[in-house]
């Protein structure tokens, strides 16, 4: 009888205290980011809902949006799930590139500034899990 390993054979390779903490922090600061931009959109102070309409969107989905960002986030924060959430986030990234592409904002501080934050979040998660490194990394 033939069975296929679903799992690598070779033993995962232990994440090192720097590496970890490396992670940790790209991951926390992309976080911080991503909570200060929740924060806004749920309390919705009138520069929130102008800029809301500059980039085309009805004012009263900004916490609409928060919510969904929010939710996003703590799927990335919980270890378990982060996979999953780094996968979310890179999907509502993706819509915030889109979002400034369409409306002519300046590249490098508009544009790729969500690419900025998506690095930061896989990144850390790069270096914090070793199942993604072996997921990603040739095996030797």
């Amino acid at each position: 009888m033939v069975t296929t390993a679903l799992v690598s054979e070779r033993p995962m390779e232990p994440v090192s205290t720097k590496r970890a903490w490396t992670g940790r922090i790209l991951s926390g600061l992309a976080v911080a980011f991503l909570l200060f931009d929740v924060s806004l959109k749920l309390m919705a102070p009138p520069e929130v809902l102008t800029a809301h309409e500059q980039l085309g969107f009805p004012p009263g989905l900004a916490r609409s949006l928060g919510s969904l960002l929010l939710a996003c986030v703590v799927t990335y924060v919980i270890p378990r799930t982060s996979f999953l959430g780094a996968i979310l986030l890179t999907g509502y990234l993706g819509g915030a590139i889109a979002t400034h592409v369409r409306v002519g904002n300046p590249l490098f501080s508009h544009v790729l500034f969500p690419v900025y934050v998506a690095a930061f979040l896989w990144g850390g998660l790069f270096l914090r899990d070793a199942r993604l490194r072996e997921l990603f990394l040739p095996r030797r």
